[in-house]
């Protein structure tokens, strides 16, 4: 392989940059990435930097020790993908062909449609997000946050610190119920009420007020009426994969990969928010936008481009942390499914606890609250998933230009 593209400079990009390198490639590096900025650390933008603890220079990822030797093509989108020459188009007009590509693109805000345009209404996913809502928080000011995810929840966090007041509306009936089953998740939801956050479940949203540019309040379903100065939206993320369209490049709610992120074309692999790789626990495809991942996985991934013959391996059970209220949050597993659910220690009334998700008496998932030396105790106790080669994604072989494909589209997806 004499040239590797990185379509991504994110910490999955980086990630695989730094496993390339490593691994032994000594070839051309390119990385591609739609933002002016090189590499930055996103988990803090909604905590630390939103409340100007730290600086845009602080979040950094690159180190003193990364010697990538790369080509950095930054502010530059990519827009389309020719998989059977491996060639990346750019928004500029100019093009990048490589042996091998790995797709980082990560993921974008999901948005309201009926709120586009509004100067008060944010979502916070980039830098520029982040630098666009901190003048906002006002002590005194009302903050409407649209979903109680981890992202709303720590926005809301940050907001109350500030002596705003905050109110959390979300469209089920227990915030983080999809992670932390429903008792965990009203755990974490009462967290928020007993902080002064104002939490509103299985609410609808009938109406936006809005006047001379500016949301001013929300009608919900029953009524209730949430006045709101600053309006921030948290309803999830959107994998950013339109670019792969007619690319040959099997997509489905991300971008389809085995269980060492090879996709669906020999030679391109995908890792990150964007990349749904295929994961025995739960016996199906997934995307799991965790910063552990990306971290993590880039380096398999990079493994099974470098060499075809590497062997799938067990991929650690997925972890992510949320700081929320001064309480450090962590979890790791897979929580659906469980039969049971043990409070190893702590109280809940106190939030902090060490909760064990059982299934047929295997410890499946574990969750801390402010425990963190007895959550990493759990959390080693986890067994990995076991590769899985039955459900690999079956490369489609792409013909020249111009020619029929030799084989149909991949199955087993």
């Amino acid at each position: 392989m004499q040239t590797l593209a990185i379509v991504g400079a994110s910490l999955a990009g980086l990630s695989a940059a730094r496993a390339a390198r490593a691994q032994g490639f000594t070839g051309r590096l390119v990385i591609i990435g739609d933002e002016e900025h090189r590499p930055y650390d996103r988990p803090p933008l909604s905590k630390d930097f939103l409340l100007g603890s730290i600086t845009a220079e602080d979040l950094s990822l690159e180190t003193d020790t990364d010697d990538l030797n790369a080509e950095w093509l930054l502010g530059a989108r990519a827009v389309s993908l020719d998989a059977a020459t491996k060639t990346i188009g750019l928004a500029d007009g100019r093009v990048v062909q490589a042996d091998g590509i790995v797709i980082a693109t990560g993921a974008r805000a999901r948005q309201l449609p009926a709120l586009a345009g509004l100067s008060n209404v944010f979502s916070l996913r980039t830098l520029a997000d982040a630098q666009s809502l901190a003048p906002e928080l006002v002590a005194g000011s009302k903050m409407a946050v649209i979903g109680a995810g981890f992202v709303g929840a720590e926005v809301a966090s940050s907001a109350a610190s500030r002596g705003m007041d905050v109110t959390l509306v979300d469209t089920k009936p227990v915030p983080f119920a999809a992670q932390l089953g429903m008792e965990m998740g009203s755990v974490v939801g009462g967290l928020h009420t007993a902080k002064g956050v104002r939490l509103i479940s299985s609410a609808v949203i009938e109406d936006f007020y809005a006047g001379e540019g500016n949301v001013t309040g929300l009608r919900l379903g029953d009524g209730t009426f949430v006045a709101a100065d600053v309006v921030v939206v948290g309803i999830g993320a959107e994998p950013n994969v339109e670019w792969l369209a007619g690319s040959g490049v099997e997509v489905d709610g991300g971008v389809l990969c085995d269980a060492m992120g090879r996709t669906s074309v020999p030679g391109i692999v995908a890792v990150g928010d964007c990349a749904a790789w295929f994961d025995a626990a739960v016996d199906r495809h997934r995307r799991v936008e965790h910063w552990t991942g990306a971290l993590e996985r880039a380096a398999l991934a990079v493994q099974g481009l470098l060499d075809d013959d590497a062997p799938a391996q067990p991929l650690k059970p997925p972890y992510f942390w949320s700081d929320q209220h001064g309480v450090k949050i962590q979890f790791a597993g897979h929580s659906a499914g469980y039969d049971r659910l043990d409070v190893e220690a702590g109280d809940a009334a106190e939030h902090s606890l060490l909760a064990v998700y059982y299934r047929e008496d295997v410890p499946v998932a574990v969750l801390g609250m402010n425990q963190p030396r007895l959550f990493t105790k759990w959390r080693r106790s986890l067994a990995p998933s076991a590769p899985k080669p039955a459900a690999a994604v079956v490369p489609t072989v792409l013909a020249p230009a111009g020619e029929p494909a030799l084989a149909g589209a991949a199955t087993g997806l």
